[in-house]
């Protein structure tokens, strides 16, 4: 047992709750692994796939909490995501 769930918390999300995600939320999580923050127009040309795309990925990858999004300091209409799970 973790420490975490001596506590009685649940243990944070890893890479085990990419798993089972499309490969657009796997890519994208992997891009945010190697890039710190970066808005979503960022992430589409990163990743070369349409805004649409990424922007069902970053859903996806909020909906099991592997990502965390703030607005961003140089333009408030727009948000900037990072990836909230360790490096393993």
């Amino acid at each position: 047992m973790s420490a975490t769930e001596l506590d009685g918390e649940s243990p944070a999300p890893g890479w085990d709750a990419v798993t089972d995600l499309p490969p657009s939320a796997k890519l994208v999580a992997k891009v945010l692994e190697y890039n710190d923050r970066l808005t979503q127009s960022q992430l589409a040309a990163e990743t070369m796939l349409p805004s649409r795309t990424v922007r069902y990925a970053i859903t996806r990858l909020e909906e099991v909490d592997v990502v965390e999004s703030r607005f961003s300091f140089t333009d408030a209409r727009k948000r900037v995501y990072a990836l909230s799970i360790g490096q393993e």
